[in-house]
């Protein structure tokens, strides 16, 4: 039924009924037609953030929320302070003059401070936007002047001097900025360190604050999302209310979470970046409405310390991009490989014994055999204690898809990795593989109060996914063209990726529309299988990009496995250990990439060709055999631009950086 308002006409002197709401809008400030059913798990009352966040306290009040590192100790935040903290947040934005609608800007690494402010900001009337920590200058400016910015939350001075590089009349509708992390080295009349902010709003009454509360609705919109803008201007993904209180109880319903009495909360590490859908429902809103306590890493998690904090929090949940699952395989390889003789049968021994009693899990079937304890007092648990892993029930990944050869080589370990799949679109997930509901390479099943559809199948079954449920978002923020591509006349949003159902109603992926090469011969090609493959074989390789849309042939551009800078990300020229072991393997001395490339080793080269040849015997036609590969000379990185915040290729950057190289493969 549509959510209808009354309105007076001062012409008529009486009450109207306006138009219907719509399932979606390009306006901040307009309401939307919520998407309940009429029974199940879609059917629950809507309630605002607010809402969520007062039931949690009122559940949770005594239990720690929030934990971050000062120095060597832990310092934590009750669900009681948590709150009371979110609103003193709230009533300094209230004082700086935030505009209901208007946006509060957070740009910096993951901290209670961003949390904070961006509860504060919903709980304003403002809306939560983040902002990636690797923005240039000019990425940030579009989305201060997008989503009409009124304060900014930066991390510290580098980031403050991006926002200070922006001429003024670009970035004037933002009244002030806060400095979330000291020291603070620049002053001026609307800069503020982030204690003088939380006191700027001691004046403004309860009552003031409460009004705003209450006078919020489950479909109005309360968070932006921007998208990464690899295929055009990046788009704010507006969510509601209703989009984020309502897919974090399904989340916590899929998953089986719960806040148990006697003090063993679930707990997560927060370090993929908060401006993304997924970081904030496992870091934010899921932990508010089960009650765990979110740990948050140091800053330089990605480069090198993540593990350091997972094996001091020992986490009960963890969600890694498949990067971080790759370095971590890597990491089990690279000490397996320095351990003796015999520890390297037995982890041998552990990890068959581990694929086929995980693979028989998968079947149903719970039978363990008596060598199975014993694998797992030897390797499996010793793995897991490495990992910082050892308290963990639920392994996710997300964002992209993991390899088969990743999956598998977990799984063996007694660590199946559940795939998530969604978008922003739908407010994070769309289908989940949890404990009781797992198959390798798929991504679980649709999350129970959510419809799925599969638009123009082919005989294969193969179809583009569309989405239906409370989880679908209320439009793109000014942009009603785009939001009407993605939302047909029925209200189903289109994902632009292709998967399939099997008859236990799991759901593959199987590509992506706009990823699809388009061969001069008029073959439709998905990269990604291919490129996984690649990887697969041909341990050395870090990233494989195919290339070749209305070409005649395939070509792949390839990167080796390199360390990186632990500072920056940027990844240096000295090869892995896995990598140089690899070469050893086969008689190269090869200890960096430009031993490789520029001397064309030909040892390290012949084996690259025989991992093509062997993929593209398994290619389903001759259109989609590999014939021209090249090795770049640096591996690709957040930090060079090639990949996106979540380690996912960004196509059309790296077919415009590396235009030259695939020419010459074409010449």
């Amino acid at each position: 039924m549509a959510q209808e308002k009354k309105a007076e006409d001062p012409d008529r002197g009486m009450d109207v009924t306006p138009a219907p709401l719509k399932l979606w809008s390009t306006h901040c400030d307009e309401e939307v037609l919520l998407r309940l059913s009429r029974h199940g798990p879609g059917h629950e009352t809507p309630m605002t953030i607010p809402e969520l966040f007062q039931e949690s306290v009122e559940r949770f009040g005594a239990y720690p929320a929030l934990a971050s590192k000062n120095d060597r100790k832990w310092d934590t935040l009750t669900f009681s302070q948590y709150y009371e903290a979110c609103r003193k947040a709230a009533k300094s934005l209230i004082k700086l003059g935030l505009q209901r609608f208007h946006g509060v800007g957070i740009l910096g690494s993951n901290s209670p401070e961003w949390v904070i402010g961006a509860i504060g900001a919903i709980l304003a009337g403002g809306l939560c936007v983040g902002i990636y920590a690797t923005n240039s200058a000019e990425a940030c400016q579009y989305v201060i002047e997008h989503a009409r910015l009124n304060v900014l939350l930066v991390e510290n001075d580098q980031q403050l001097q991006k926002i200070l590089s922006i001429p003024p009349d670009k970035r004037e509708s933002v009244k002030t900025i806060v400095q979330y992390k000291l020291p603070l080295e620049e002053s001026g009349r609307n800069l503020y360190s982030w204690h003088d902010f939380m006191e700027l709003g001691n004046a403004i009454t309860n009552m003031q604050l409460d009004r705003i509360i209450l006078s919020q609705n489950p479909n109005q919109c309360a968070v932006l999302i921007y998208t990464s803008g690899t295929t055009g201007e990046p788009k704010g993904v507006m969510l509601s209310h209703d989009n984020i209180t309502w897919t974090s109880g399904a989340m916590a319903r899929e998953l089986e979470l719960s806040h148990h009495t006697s003090g063993h909360q679930n707990s997560i590490v927060s370090y993929l970046p908060l401006s993304h859908i997924s970081a904030q429902m496992m870091d934010i809103w899921i932990p508010i409405k089960v009650g765990g306590i979110t740990f948050f890493a140091q800053p330089d998690a990605l480069r090198g310390t993540l593990v350091y904090t997972l094996q001091e929090v020992k986490p009960t949940i963890f969600l890694g991009v498949p990067r971080v699952w790759e370095k971590m395989q890597e990491n089990i390889k690279e000490n397996i490989y320095k351990s003796s003789g015999l520890r390297k049968k037995v982890f041998t021994w552990a990890k068959m014994l581990g694929l086929k009693v995980n693979t028989k899990r998968m079947l149903g079937k719970q039978d363990v055999p008596m060598n199975y304890r014993m694998a797992k007092a030897l390797v499996f648990t010793k793995i897991r204690n490495s990992l910082g892993l050892d308290n963990c029930h639920s392994f996710f990944s997300g964002t992209a898809p993991l390899s088969q050869d990743i999956l598998e080589f977990f799984l063996s370990l007694d660590i199946p990795i559940g795939e998530i799949y969604g978008l922003s679109e739908c407010s994070g997930p769309h289908s989940v593989s949890s404990n009781n509901s797992y198959k390798i390479l798929s991504c679980g099943r649709i999350l129970n109060g959510c419809q799925n559809m599969l638009y123009q199948q082919n005989k294969d079954g193969v179809g583009e996914i569309c989405i239906w449920g409370r989880h679908v978002f209320m439009g793109y923020l000014d942009m009603e063209d785009a939001t009407l591509e993605v939302l047909d006349d029925d209200g189903w949003l289109h994902s632009g990726d292709l998967g399939r159902m099997d008859n236990q109603d799991f759901l593959y992926i199987t590509g992506r529309i706009k990823e699809f090469l388009i061969t001069a011969g008029g073959e439709n090609v998905s990269p990604v299988p291919i490129e996984s493959l690649v990887k697969e074989r041909i341990p050395i390789i870090s990233n494989a990009m195919l290339v070749g849309d209305k070409a005649k042939f395939l070509s792949m551009l390839l990167t080796l496995k390199s360390e990186t800078d632990q500072m920056s990300g940027e990844p240096l020229d000295k090869l892995s250990l896995e990598a140089v072991n690899f070469c050893r393997a086969l008689g190269s001395k090869a200890v960096t990439v430009s031993d490789i490339v520029k001397q064309r080793d030909p040892m390290v080269y012949t084996a690259i060709q025989c991992g093509i040849d062997m993929v593209n015997q398994e290619a389903a036609s001759d259109g989609q055999r590999i014939r021209k590969w090249l090795i770049l000379d640096k591996d690709f990185s957040i930090y060079g631009g090639e990949l996106g915040q979540t380690s996912k290729l960004r196509r059309c950057i790296i077919s415009q950086k590396y235009k030259t190289q695939i020419d010459s493969m074409y010449l």
